[in-house]
């Protein structure tokens, strides 16, 4: 079953850090994305850019409204995910646990629907 790891963190804490932090930073996800593919779990896995490019889209009464930023005000912004074909809930959370960004921000696991 395919799962989806949601990683929010704030985005200024992210940039913020001295450059020797994030190289540290960016290898932990390397490792993180290398070992998914090695065990054939990985589908997908992207960062996203930053919250200033998003665009929320809504339709009202025929009306397409488009706004700039995320929808929502948070503390934490969708920095990246990552789609996995797991075995079980069990193990997408398992992975999800290894996920960099559950120990400096948010990981969220969520089940894909099987259409068809």
């Amino acid at each position: 079953m395919k799962y989806m790891i949601l990683i929010y963190g704030s985005e200024a804490a992210w940039m913020a850090q001295s450059p020797a932090e994030m190289e540290r930073a960016m290898g932990a996800y390397m490792a993180y994305s290398g070992a998914l593919g090695s065990s054939g779990k990985m589908v997908i896995g992207e960062e996203l850019s930053p919250v200033h490019t998003a665009k929320s889209v809504t339709v009202r009464d025929g009306e397409v409204r488009v706004m700039d930023g995320p929808y929502v005000d948070t503390k934490e912004q969708l920095g990246g995910f990552y789609l996995i074909d797991a075995d079980s809930e069990e193990d997408a959370i398992a992975w999800a646990s290894r996920c960099p960004g559950a120990a400096h921000g948010g990981v969220e696991v969520r089940p894909c629907v099987v259409f068809g």
